[in-house]
Formats: structure tokens, C-alpha cells, sequence
């Protein structure tokens, strides 16, 4: 069993839900590349196209989803001089229940706060890229 607070879960990866999640991101907006990586952390990641945001911001989602459900989506913008960065995850911890949401900016561990997430990854993902737009329309309000 992985340590407690890792972002792991005990179950292990479900490639089908990354394999499915790919395919949507690979032709939605305003995704540019998803691939699934296997360098010791299997997961997901998706580069956001630059296009979408203003200079100098780049972003990615990297997913990781577990066989039980369990999983971690984390969202990070690169500024030039800071990050912004947040993350939805379904795992055993022992700072909040084992759904829970670690805030922006700095998705720290300490700010997390308990959650409910729909059980389905497509109602997850949909969650997820609404937020992401959100975020989007944010940047540009700014």
C-alpha cells in the first residue's frame, strides 16, 4: 500500500479511464497535446494551448485515476515569476476525507478542504474543464 498522503491510492491505475480521458481531451478546446506517461507515476497530462491564455502563462492538467475511483486531477499555471496551481483528489489521507479539493493558489495541503465528487471520471472531467474555463475567463478579466 503506497504511503498515506502521497496522492496514491492502494488500488491500482486504471488505463482504460486514462486511455478514455485522453481521447476526450485530445480534440477539445483548448487542449493541445494528452498523453499518457509511464515515468514511474502513470498519469495523464495534458498541455493547454497557449493560445487560450494570456502571454507568458502556460498550463497542464496531469490526471492520475486508480481502479477503485480513486483519483487526483491537479492543475498548474506556470507564471514568469510564480505558479497557480490546485488540485481535485479521491484518496486516503489523513488531512481531510478522503474526498477533498487543495485550493488556489498553491493547492497546499493545509488549505484542503472536504468535498463531494461525482463517482463517474466523465462527471469529473466535465467538473474539471469547467473550472479550467472559469479560470481561463478569469486570467482575461484581469
Amino acid at each position: 500500500m503506497p504511503p498515506v498522503d502521497d496522492g496514491a491510492s492502494p488500488a491500482p491505475i486504471d488505463r482504460a479511464v486514462l486511455a478514455s480521458l485522453r481521447s476526450r481531451l485530445v480534440g477539445a478546446r483548448p487542449f493541445e497535446s494528452a498523453a499518457v506517461l509511464d515515468d514511474g507515476n502513470t498519469h495523464l497530462r495534458a498541455d493547454l494551448s497557449s493560445e487560450y491564455y494570456p502571454d507568458d502563462v502556460a498550463a497542464r492538467l496531469e490526471i492520475r485515476w486508480y481502479r477503485n475511483d480513486d483519483f487526483a486531477v491537479h492543475y498548474r499555471e506556470s507564471h514568469p515569476t510564480r505558479t497557480w496551481e490546485c488540485r481535485w483528489d479521491r484518496h486516503p489521507n489523513t488531512h481531510n476525507a478522503r474526498a477533498h479539493f487543495h485550493p488556489p493558489p498553491t493547492a497546499n495541503r493545509a488549505d484542503a478542504a472536504d468535498a463531494a465528487w461525482p463517482s463517474d471520471h466523465r462527471e469529473v472531467g466535465r467538473l474539471v474543464l469547467d473550472r479550467i474555463e472559469d479560470r481561463i475567463d478569469a486570467l482575461w478579466e484581469r
